[in-house]
C-alpha cells in the first residue's frame, strides 16, 4: 500500500482577492522505501504540495492519504497526532533551537508527546546519523552538515512512516549537500519511509526513484526509476 496518495488535488488561494490556483489535479503515489523528488520554478506548487501531504494545509478538491487514511475528515486533534506521530519534516533552515544541545533537539518532539526513553531514542538516531560524540554540542558548535544531521534526527525520532523535506542541502555546500543526500537515501530505504523532498538541485534529482517536474502547479513530467 502507497504511505502517501494525492487523488487529482487542487488548491487555489485567494491573492488580492483573485483566485490563484497553486495545484491543478495532481495525482501522486510514494510507497515505503521510495524518494519522490519534485522540482520546478520557485512558485509552481512543491512546497504547497508537501504542505498538503504533511496535513498543514487542505486540498480545495481532490483528496490526500497517509497510510490509507484521508486527512481533510480529520479532527484537529487527530491532525496533531498525524503530524506528530507520522510525519517527520526537514527544512532548509535546519530550524533546531539553539539554546538546547544535538541530543535535547532530537528528543524534544518525545517529550512534549510524553514519550519514555525519549533520551535514548534521541542517541539511536544521533548515531544513526553519525553523529556519536557531538550529542552535548550546541547548533553554533555545529557545521551547516552537522545540523541538517540534528535536524534529520530529529525528524525521524519518532519513526515516521512519511519524511518531507523542503530543500535539505539549500544551505550546504556542494559536498556536504551530497552527504547528506546519501544520508537521506541510506535511512529512506532503511527505515521504509517515503520521502517526499523539494529541492532545485540536480544532485537530489539524481537519487529519485520518482522525479516530478512541477510548472504552474500540473505535473509537466513523471519519471519512475
Amino acid at each position: 500500500m502507497a504511505l502517501v496518495e494525492l487523488r487529482n488535488v487542487v488548491k487555489d488561494y485567494l491573492s488580492d482577492g483573485q483566485k490563484v490556483r497553486a495545484l491543478d489535479g495532481v495525482s501522486l503515489t510514494a510507497a515505503p522505501g521510495e524518494i519522490v523528488v519534485l522540482v520546478g520554478r520557485s512558485g509552481c506548487g512543491k512546497s504547497t504540495l508537501l504542505n498538503l501531504v504533511g496535513a498543514m494545509d487542505f486540498p480545495s478538491s481532490g483528496e490526500v492519504f497517509l497510510d490509507g487514511q484521508p486527512t481533510s475528515p480529520c479532527s484537529e486533534e487527530a491532525l496533531t497526532r498525524i503530524r506528530r506521530d507520522k510525519i517527520g519534516f526537514i527544512f532548509q533552515s535546519f530550524q533546531l533551537l539553539h539554546t538546547l544541545t544535538a541530543v535535547e533537539n532530537v528528543e524534544l518532539p518525545l517529550l512534549l508527546a510524553a514519550r519514555s526513553n525519549a533520551r535514548k531514542a534521541a542517541l539511536d538516531r544521533l548515531r544513526d546519523v553519525e553523529l556519536d560524540g557531538l550529542e552535548h554540542r550546541l547548533p553554533h558548535q555545529l557545521s551547516g552538515g552537522q545540523m541538517q544531521r540534528v535536524a534529520i534526527a530529529r525528524a525521524l525520532v519518532n519513526s515516521p512512516r512519511v519524511l518531507l523535506a523542503d530543500e535539505p542541502t539549500g544551505n550546504l555546500d556542494t559536498a556536504t549537500g551530497n552527504a547528506i543526500l546519501e544520508l537521506l537515501l541510506r535511512l529512506t530505504r532503511e527505515q521504509r519511509t517515503a520521502t517526499l523532498m523539494a529541492t532545485h538541485s540536480a544532485e537530489a534529482a539524481a537519487i529519485a526513484d520518482v522525479l516530478v517536474t512541477l510548472r504552474d502547479g500540473k505535473f509537466a513530467d513523471v519519471q519512475r526509476k
